[in-house]
């Protein structure tokens, strides 16, 4: 039973002790210039907006880009698992062996 109120307590007592931390000087972080600038100018929803969107994937084209680069990749592994040395080049090593 001891266990159990013990494991219960600790989330209890370990938030208890984390409440009486003391919290920093957030307003000692403002420098005097940043006090006083100018607060940002605003600007029109639209533009940002619409620039949001141009980045948006398109799953048409996606698809389409996809199936290119696999036809592209197979049509290169096609190409490398060819021979590399000529008919010639093969008889030269064999000759050379003997």
């Amino acid at each position: 039973m001891s266990h159990k109120f013990l494991l219960c307590a600790l989330p209890v007592l370990a938030f208890g002790l984390g409440a009486c931390t003391q919290f920093p000087q957030l307003d000692a972080r403002v420098t005097p210039a940043l006090a006083a600038s100018d607060y940002p100018a605003l600007v029109p929803v639209e533009p940002v907006l619409a620039q949001a969107t141009q980045g948006r994937v398109d799953p048409a084209q996606t698809q389409a880009n996809l199936q290119a680069r696999v036809a592209n990749l197979r049509a290169r592994a096609n190409r490398l698992r060819g021979s590399v040395l000529t008919g010639r080049e093969r008889q030269r090593l064999a000759q050379g062996l003997r």
